[in-house]
């Protein structure tokens, strides 16, 4: 756990215990939510091949993570962990073009 801590810049156990909480609630919740947007377009694990409904929720979860996961970073008062973890995320997933240009932020 030491390294763990010392690679992300954790001071505490408990800071470690909650950033694993945020994790554990944002993979859950991301997941729902996709599965629940796809019921509302009827798209089911029984009505479709489940090659094509685990693509179609891998899909939609990739965006929706990592700003749920900047949100509840945020609620959890986690922000300076999560803030740069998640927008590294955003543009590796080639989504940059949603977040401000660092210069603009002056």
């Amino acid at each position: 756990m030491n390294k763990l801590k010392e690679r992300w810049g954790i001071a505490s156990n408990f800071d470690l215990v909650i950033i694993f909480i945020v994790f554990a609630i944002n993979g859950s919740l991301s997941a729902k939510i996709s599965s629940f947007v796809m019921g509302l377009f009827g798209i089911t694990y029984e009505n479709t091949h489940w090659f094509i409904y685990y693509f179609i929720l891998f899909v939609l979860v990739l965006p929706l993570y990592p700003f749920m996961l900047m949100g509840f970073g945020y609620l959890f008062g986690q922000s300076k962990f999560f803030f740069p973890f998640g927008k590294r995320m955003i543009r590796s997933m080639r989504l940059g073009f949603l977040l401000p240009k660092e210069s603009d932020r002056k």
